[in-house]
C-alpha cells in the first residue's frame, strides 16, 4: 500500500505574527510559513518592515499600544490573506533596569507594550479568528516572571506573568467562539541581541541549560506551530515551556551531577 502524502501542518491557515520582523518573532513567522501557512508580520518601524518584505514576508508597521492601529492592521491582513486564523502575539520589549532605578515612565511603557499590546491584538483579531472557524491565539510570554527571576527584570517579569493571567481568562471567554488561547514560554534564545553579548557569555549561559545549548527562534516557532494546528484543538489556557530544561535544576550542583 502506498502511503498517502501528508498535508503541511498549517495548510490553509493564515497567520499574523506581531514583532515578527526579527528575533523570536521572525523565527515564528518563518516556521509557520514552512508549515504551509500564509503569514503576515508586524514591526515597529517601516525600516524593519522593508527588510522583512525583501525576505518575502508581508509586513506592516504597528505600535500595539494603539488599539485602532491594531484593528487597521488586522483588517489589512484579513483582506490581503483572505482571512485570519492564527494570531501569534509576540511583540514585546525587555529593558533591564535595577528596581531602585525604575520610574513610573518605564513601568508604564513596558506594561503598555507587553500587556496592553497583547490585549489589544486579541481584541482586534477576535472577529476574524471567530470567522475562521478554528481561531488560534498564541502569546509569547517567558520563563522570566512565571518560573524564574533575574536582576533588573522585575518590571519585565511582572508583564510576562500578567500575560499568563490574561490568557487564562481570555481562553474561557473565547472558547464559545471556538478560539483557543495559549502561550509559549521561551528560555534563553539566540537572538541578535543575545549574540551581541559575545561567544564567551553565550557559552556560560549554555552551561546552565541541561541540554547544553541555547535555543533558536525556530524552536519557539515549532511550539507555536503545534499550538496553531488542529492537533492542539483541545488545548486552551495552557503554556509550553521551551527552554532546554533551564528551569529544572534544583541548585548549582545539579548539572554537575548529570
Amino acid at each position: 500500500m502506498n502511503a498517502q502524502p501528508v498535508a503541511p501542518l498549517l495548510e490553509g491557515r493564515t497567520a499574523l505574527v506581531t514583532g515578527g520582523t526579527a528575533g523570536i518573532g521572525r523565527g515564528i513567522a518563518e516556521v509557520l510559513a514552512a508549515h504551509g501557512a500564509k503569514v503576515a508580520v508586524t514591526g515597529l518601524t517601516e525600516e524593519e518592515c522593508a527588510e522583512a518584505r525583501e525576505a518575502g514576508l508581508l509586513a506592516r508597521p504597528l505600535d500595539a499600544r494603539d488599539l485602532d492601529a491594531c484593528r487597521r492592521v488586522v483588517a489589512t491582513v484579513v483582506e490581503e490573506l483572505g482571512g485570519l486564523s492564527v494570531l501569534a502575539s509576540n511583540a514585546g520589549v525587555y529593558p533591564q533596569t535595577p528596581l531602585a532605578e525604575l520610574d513610573d515612565e518605564e513601568i508604564d511603557f513596558i506594561f503598555d507594550v507587553n500587556v496592553k499590546g497583547t490585549i489589544h491584538m486579541v481584541q482586534a483579531a477576535t472577529e476574524a479568528l471567530r470567522a475562521s472557524g478554528r481561531g488560534r491565539v498564541v502569546v509569547t510570554s517567558s520563563i522570566t516572571g512565571n518560573f524564574t527571576g533575574y536582576p533588573g527584570w522585575a518590571h519585565y517579569g511582572a508583564t510576562k506573568a500578567a500575560q499568563m493571567g490574561f490568557i487564562r481568562s481570555a481562553a474561557m471567554e473565547l472558547a464559545r467562539d471556538g478560539i483557543t488561547v495559549n502561550a509559549v514560554l521561551p528560555g534563553n534564545v539566540l537572538t541578535p541581541g543575545l549574540q551581541a553579548l559575545g561567544e564567551e557569555y553565550l557559552a556560560e549561559m549554555a552551561k546552565a541549560v541541561p541540554l547544553g545549548m541555547l535555543g533558536e527562534p525556530k524552536d519557539i516557532g515549532e511550539a507555536v506551530a503545534f499550538l496553531a494546528s488542529d492537533g492542539a484543538r483541545y488545548i486552551t489556557g495552557q503554556s509550553i515551556i521551551v527552554d532546554g530544561g533551564q528551569i529544572l535544576p534544583e541548585g548549582p550542583d545539579a548539572l554537575e551531577a548529570m
